[in-house]
């Protein structure tokens, strides 16, 4: 098996008698298999591709149906001020009720001082962890994890297709410590407890303490933002709910991208993912009509793209199967569990923002 076949397998196979690590799953699953997915569109002349969460790799190539430009917009060259998540009313932050860390996909638990410091994206892993990338200072990026438990915050980071290991930099300690990175990449990271039973890693590539310390204190435990997207989907397949919310606006307002996990049981998660590039044209021939609008089932039969959208495309990822095989780390004539009716349930109740360099019209 490749990378990414062996690592979904090895999860599935230690979670089959229980629930599947759906972050270390989902990490991988994207980390990975999406950069395969943007090799192999390079190659037929289509290169836009989202890798990681809340990562994007740089090629040169077309991208939405004729777009042509160097990609990504890095974060240091993002014109404007980059879109804030919503307070959301009457939902505590982290520090006041550190059990809602993760039980929501839809709500972060804690915010940002926009004063200090601009978001370039915000996730939330469900049962898991929430976070938000950040910059400071001369745009140095930032990455910051919260969870209930040690266990769940992430033993990797990735920036720019650059995946920085911190486990073997006194992470453990959690006393606010500032340490540097072990290895050959540079940086400084730090583990702490904002409140009790409240955990918080923050990692800064190619930064210094300095810069950390400024987005350690940007950081505001007491209020609750809306994991607010471009995109909403109102109809789901029955028994699987969204399991995450992850959105990139890095390179805002030119390229704005949105992952969602979609999950029926331990083994069984579909990817749904919203790619909007400024300069891109709008792609409308497809195979499948979804509630009017157009649609393509990829060959191997696994991705389902709603089309249509000026500068868009919808993807729903339903089997796995990027390689045009069964499902990864299944059994021969196994099902993912999802089909393309499921796939096309969800596209059909998609909703699509008109202009997603308009924030405040995100749900």
């Amino acid at each position: 098996m490749i990378d990414l076949d062996e690592q979904i397998a090895q999860t599935l196979r230690e979670h089959a008698e229980g629930d599947v690590d759906t972050h270390r799953l989902l990490r991988a699953s994207r980390a990975r298999g999406r950069r395969r997915q943007l090799h192999r569109r390079v190659a037929a002349g289509t290169a836009l591709s989202l890798v990681g969460v809340l990562g994007i790799v740089g090629v040169t190539g077309t991208g939405l149906d004729g777009v042509t430009d160097r990609l990504p917009w890095s974060a240091a060259t993002s014109t404007g001020v980059t879109p804030v998540p919503p307070r959301v009313d009457g939902v505590p932050g982290a520090a006041a009720d550190p059990a809602l860390v993760g039980s929501d996909p839809n709500v972060l638990h804690f915010g940002l001082d926009p004063s200090q410091a601009r978001y370039l994206g915000w996730s939330v892993v469900r049962g898991h962890v929430e976070s938000v990338r950040l910059s400071v200072r001369d745009g140095q990026q930032v990455y910051v994890e919260v969870a209930r438990t040690a266990g769940d915050l992430s033993s990797s980071v990735e920036f720019d297709n650059v995946e920085v290991d911190v486990t073997g930099s006194g992470v453990q300690s959690f006393d606010g410590t500032i340490h540097p990175l072990i290895g050959e990449t540079s940086g400084t990271v730090t583990s702490w407890h904002p409140a009790p039973s409240l955990y918080a890693r923050a990692v800064i590539l190619n930064g210094d303490g300095a810069g950390l310390e400024q987005a350690v204190e940007a950081l505001r435990w007491n209020e609750a933002r809306s994991c607010a997207v471009p995109l909403r989907l109102d109809a789901l397949p029955e028994g699987a709910p969204i399991n995450n919310c992850s959105v990139d606006v890095s390179s805002y307002p030119r390229l704005v991208t949105s992952d969602f996990t979609i999950g029926r049981t331990a083994t069984q998660v579909m990817f749904v993912t919203y790619q909007y590039a400024s300069g891109a044209g709008t792609r409308t021939t497809g195979n499948r009509t979804i509630a009017g609008r157009p649609a393509f089932l990829s060959p191997d039969g696994t991705t389902l793209d709603l089309l249509g959208t000026p500068k868009t495309e919808v993807r729903a990822a339903f089997a796995w199967g990027w390689d045009g095989r069964q499902p990864i780390g299944a059994e021969p004539g196994a099902s993912s569990g999802f089909t393309e009716a499921d796939a096309t349930t969800v596209l059909a109740g998609a909703r699509v923002v008109d202009d997603p360099t308009r924030p405040q019209s995100w749900k």
